[in-house]
């Protein structure tokens, strides 16, 4: 399956819907990392070593939890996003840029979509859309 590539335009008509879903995903996933750290400090593992099962055969009330965060992951990736980091509210992508396949970067918090990388390049490779020449392909 070809892979879908987004105009500039195309990835800031999800913002609105991209800032509801990650304040959840920010919560929730604050919630629950409060609830591992303090299931392993109760168990003596680290909370690297914890398992979802385990965490869910422990602390069955986070089904919920873990539910609503794969709902909320599923739905990015449904319309074509890339969650790339939790905690700065990472999602990219993919698109066209000088004739280059990159990721449109987006952060939480941007109220549009300003800045790409390379696919190896990461967050720290971000560069500024106004200074590349679009050209997306569709």
């Amino acid at each position: 399956m070809k892979e879908r590539l987004f105009t500039v335009q195309e990835a800031n008509a999800l913002i609105p819907r991209l800032e509801l879903i990650m304040s959840r995903l920010q919560r929730h996933g604050l919630h629950l990392r409060e609830q591992v750290s303090e299931l392993a400090r109760q168990t003596g593992q680290t909370p690297e070593e914890l398992t979802t099962a385990q965490l869910l055969e422990l602390r069955p009330e986070l089904h919920p939890v873990v539910e609503e965060l794969d709902r909320l992951l599923t739905e990015i990736e449904s319309f074509g996003g890339e969650l790339k980091g939790l905690d700065l509210g990472l999602v990219d992508f993919p698109s066209e840029i000088d004739g280059k396949r990159v990721l449109l970067c987006w952060q939480y918090g941007e109220k549009e979509i300003a800045y790409y990388h390379a696919r190896n390049a990461g967050f720290a490779g971000r560069k500024p859309i106004a200074d590349a020449r679009p050209r997306y392909l569709q």
